[in-house]
C-alpha cells in the first residue's frame, strides 16, 4: 500500500501517524534518509489489527508491526511510555494505550536529535525537546533521565558521534559513565551490534574516543584501552602511542573501504601492543603473536563475527612482514592466502599502506599476480605424480611463474 493510503486508514479510524527517529533527523540535516519507522497514536491494537490484517506482529512487550508501505516492510509501533522496573533493556514496564501521546513517546527516546517526528500527511515537525537545535550545533545530548535506563544507549550515543561527527555534551557523558555497571551485564550481542555500526561509520575513532571520555572504554573494550600509553619509536610513529596509531589507521582505512572485515582488521592489527612488557617499550617485538592471543580472548568474551576474526587473524600475522618479503616463495604464499582470509587485495593493501605508508610492488600487482598463479592447475602436473607430490609440483610451478612475472 502507498504511504498516503496507510495514513488515511489510520486517520479514518481516529488515529494519527508519524514518521520518527533517524529518518526525521537525516531528512532535517539534508542527508539521504534510510528506512522509515512509523509511530501511531490514538488507536488500540484491536482497531489496528482490523485495519491492517496482513500486518505481522514482531513486538511482544509492546506492539510493533511490519506493514508493507510503498513496497517496503516498515516498522509501525504504537506510541508508548516506559518506566524502569528491572535490569537491562528488558526491565521496563510499558504503557501503549490510545491515550499515550507522541510527546510521551519521544520523551523516552535516547537523544534529542532522535526525539523528533513528522506528523503525517502534512510533514509537520514535532520537536518538543530541542532536537533541531542540537542538529544545528552538532551536539549529541540525552533527551531525558530515561537515557540511563537502557545502558546500551551509552554505546549508541558514542556510535552516533562516529556516524555524524558530532560532539557529546558533558552532561550526557556523565550519564554514559553511570551506565558502566549495568552495561557489563548486558547481552554481548548488543555490544557487538553497536561496534558493527560504529565500524560502518565515516570516522570509527569517534566511537572509541567518546567511550574513553565517558570512562567506558576500559570496561567495554579493554583490548583497545590497553593500547593507551604504549609508547612507540617516534621516528616511525610521530602520531603518538599505540592507541593514537590505531585510531589513525582505522579512520584511514574507513575512508578507503566500506568493508567491515577490513575496518575491524585495521582496528586490531596492533592489538598485541597492549600486552607489550613495560621494560620493552618503545619497541614491540613479538606483538603479532601476542595480538592473536588477545583477539582470541576478546572473542571468548563476546563472540565476534567469524568473517571479522578470519580477516583479523590474517592481518595481525602478516602486517609486519608483508612489506619486507623478498623471497619469491614467501611472496607467492602470501598472495595466495589473501583471499582465503576473506579480504580483497584492495582491502589488504589499504591496511598495509595505511600502516606503513608504502606498498611493495608485488602487492600493487597482487590481484593480477594471484590470478595468473591460480591459472596453473594441478591437472597440468606430470602424469607420474600422485597425492602430495602433485601439491608440491603445483606450488613450485606457481612460484616459478611468479618469479617470471616479477621480473617483467
Amino acid at each position: 500500500m502507498r504511504q498516503e493510503d496507510f495514513v488515511k486508514a489510520v486517520e479514518g479510524a481516529g488515529g494519527t501517524a508519524y514518521l520518527v527517529g533517524g529518518w526525521v533527523r537525516d531528512h532535517l540535516r539534508g542527508a539521504e534518509p534510510q528506512d522509515k519507522d512509523f509511530v501511531i497514536t490514538g488507536l488500540e491494537r484491536e482497531a489496528f489489527a482490523e485495519l491492517f490484517p496482513a500486518a505481522s506482529l514482531i513486538g511482544h512487550a509492546f506492539p510493533v508491526y511490519l506493514v508493507e508501505i510503498d513496497g517496503v516492510r516498515s516498522e509501525v509501533a504504537f506510541a508508548r511510555r516506559e518506566r524502569k522496573a528491572g535490569h537491562g533493556y528488558r526491565g521496563f514496564a510499558v504503557d501503549f494505550g490510545a491515550e499515550v501521546t507522541i510527546e510521551d513517546d519521544l520523551f523516552r527516546r535516547d537523544t534529542r536529535i532522535n526525539s523528533m517526528a513528522y506528523r503525517l500527511p502534512a510533514m509537520e515537525l514535532i520537536d518538543p525537546y530541542g532536537g533541531q537545535d542540537d542538529l544545528a550545533h552538532r551536539v549529541i545530548r540525552a533527551t531525558s533521565h530515561h537515557f540511563s535506563e537502557d545502558p546500551v544507549r551509552a554505546l549508541r550515543a558514542a556510535r552516533q558521534a562516529a556516524e555524524l561527527g558530532f560532539a557529546i555534551d558533558e552532561g550526557t557523558q556523565v550519564m554514559m559513565a553511570d551506565c558502566a555497571a549495568e552495561l557489563a551485564e548486558e547481552p554481548k550481542e548488543r555490544v557487538v551490534h553497536e561496534l558493527s555500526r560504529a565500524l560502518a561509520a565515516p570516522q570509527p575513532s569517534f566511537f572509541f574516543e567518546a567511550l574513553a571520555h565517558a570512562n567506558l572504554l576500559e570496561s567495554v573494550f579493554p583490548e583497545i584501552f590497553a593500547l593507551k600509553g604504549k609508547t612507540q619509536p617516534p621516528q616511525y610513529h610521530p602520531e603518538g602511542d599505540a592507541y593514537c596509531h590505531t585510531m589513525q589507521i582505522v579512520d584511514v582505512v574507513a575512508r578507503e573501504t566500506r568493508t567491515l572485515e577490513a575496518r575491524f582488521a585495521a582496528l586490531v592489527h596492533d592489538i598485541g601492543k597492549g600486552k607489550t612488557p613495560e621494560e620493552m617499550l618503545p619497541h614491540h617485538y613479538g606483538h603479532e603473536q601476542r595480538g592473536l592471543l588477545v583477539l582470541d580472548a576478546w572473542n571468548a568474551r563476546m563472540t565476534l563475527p567469524k568473517s571479522w576474526l578470519m580477516a583479523a587473524h590474517f592481518v595481525i600475522r602478516e602486517h609486519m612482514r608483508a612489506p619486507l618479503l623478498k623471497k619469491t616463495g614467501k611472496i607467492a604464499d602470501l598472495l595466495l592466502a589473501v583471499k582465503t582470509a576473506g579480504l580483497s587485495f584492495a582491502d589488504f593493501c589499504c591496511i598495509i599502506r595505511a600502516d606503513h605508508g608504502i606498498l611493495p610492488q608485488y602487492l600493487v600487482r597482487g590481484e593480477e599476480l594471484s590470478r595468473k598463479m591460480m591459472e596453473v592447475r594441478g591437472t597440468k602436473a606430470p602424469s607420474g605424480l600422485r597425492g602430495a607430490d602433485v601439491g608440491k609440483w603445483l606450488h613450485e610451478a606457481r612460484v616459478r611463474l611468479l618469479a617470471q612475472l616479477l621480473s617483467t
